[in-house]
């Protein structure tokens, strides 16, 4: 039989996943390998999708998305922008992954060149190499607090460049970009005349500072905002996500969703309406568990001595690893065999953060405290025993 496909087969393989599969063979694993949410989707979103499905709608809706939900979005994105969104501008994916997929596909060409970040999630790499694009790696260094600085990015910039992918706040940094960052970036989007894919969908978690959102810079329709219901209302299983962008970008973007989907779930758009429109008390009850979370984790970090970046928002920290003399694959495996922890290995983020592992705190409080415990064992232990040898 002839070969299935090269790009695909030859796609990076994630260490998270691998991770995770690992881990379920553990049942009473310490899992802080993953990113998402502990809590329960709140009681009112499941009562409207319930409802909804009673209610017969199960059926197609519009590519684009139904349009009370879409009106929704753009309220939303309106109050905490403050610029106008308009609810043509806005195209509801089955998640923020395929809102990813249908922007590269809609903007760039095969053999175009985009630029991504190191370290990041590592869908923006798989997804810009399986539309047979060419990725241009820009370093975030933790000393400048996760921030590209100008210099590393007009290093990447060729005429081939198409567009320039970011995230902030940051997975798995947990950074926040600084507004001079932003507009330094969007300065340099329009010198290049690249589009920029602004993955926001940590907007609503900021700890230190505040988030600055690319899309109020826009000045030209160049800007194509990447958000969804999964993390701010505890939804990663629904598979709601958002575009919002130009009318022509979002005209081209439909014509991808016919091919990857058609539309997203019917009943989970209303879900996600209700979810906008309804009380927000579980965002900021959600918010103080984070921070608390969060605090409680790089509490017992700094008392182990391990070298750890303070994650000014969403749910995630990036750790020095570099004492064990391991990679951060090695030293995740061995970790989950020796303490029965999972976390994510740094290299699968990106080659600059290959001595680093990520831990989510969107674990529950005593699952976190006790693993990160028992990280901080293996971690001593590890680096005493090659100072031994030594």
């Amino acid at each position: 039989m002839k070969q299935l496909s090269g790009t695909i087969r030859n796609l990076p393989e994630s260490g998270i996943r691998k991770l995770q599969e690992a881990a379920r063979y553990i049942p009473s694993a310490f899992r802080l390998e993953t990113g998402e949410p502990s809590f329960k989707t709140p009681k009112h979103i499941c009562d409207a999708a319930y409802q909804a499905m009673l209610d017969g709608v199960t059926k197609y809706t519009a590519v684009p998305g139904i349009k009370s939900v879409r009106e929704a979005v753009a309220d939303d994105f309106t109050s905490k922008l403050g610029c106008k969104v308009d609810y043509e501008q806005v195209v509801i994916t089955g998640g923020a992954v395929m809102a990813i997929e249908a922007t590269l596909r809609s903007i760039c060409d095969p053999g175009d060149e985009v630029l991504v970040p190191d370290p990041s999630w590592p869908v923006y790499t798989m997804c810009v190499l399986g539309n047979h694009l060419v990725p241009k790696h820009y370093v975030m260094h933790q000393e400048n607090g996760f921030e590209p600085t100008r210099e590393e990015l007009e290093r990447c910039i060729t005429p081939k460049t198409k567009a320039i992918m970011v995230n902030t706040p940051g997975n798995p940094t947990g950074g926040v970009f600084s507004r001079s960052t932003v507009e330094m970036i969007m300065e340099l989007a329009v010198k290049y005349d690249l589009y920029v894919i602004a993955d926001e969908i940590y907007d609503f978690l900021i700890y230190d500072g505040e988030h600055t959102s690319f899309y109020p810079l826009d000045k030209d329709g160049r800007v194509i905002l990447i958000s969804g219901a999964s993390k701010k209302y505890a939804m990663t299983g629904w598979r709601i996500g958002y575009v919002i962008a130009s009318k022509p970008i979002v005209a081209l973007i439909n014509q991808v969703m016919v091919m990857l989907i058609g539309n997203a779930v019917s009943f989970a758009q209303v879900a996600t309406e209700a979810a906008i429109r309804g009380p927000q008390d579980f965002v900021s009850e959600s918010m103080i568990e984070y921070r608390k979370r969060r605090d409680a984790a790089i509490a017992l970090l700094q008392q182990a001595n391990i070298p750890v970046v303070i994650p000014k928002g969403a749910f995630y920290i990036m750790l020095d690893i570099s004492s064990c003399k391991m990679d951060s694959l090695d030293f995740a495996l061995k970790l989950l065999e020796e303490e029965k922890v999972a976390v994510a290995p740094g290299g699968t983020f990106g080659k600059s953060a290959e001595k680093m592992v990520r831990i989510s705190y969107g674990t529950p409080y005593d699952m976190l405290c006790e693993g990160v415990e028992r990280m901080c064992n293996f971690i001593n232990r590890h680096h005493a025993y090659d100072d031994q040898k030594h």
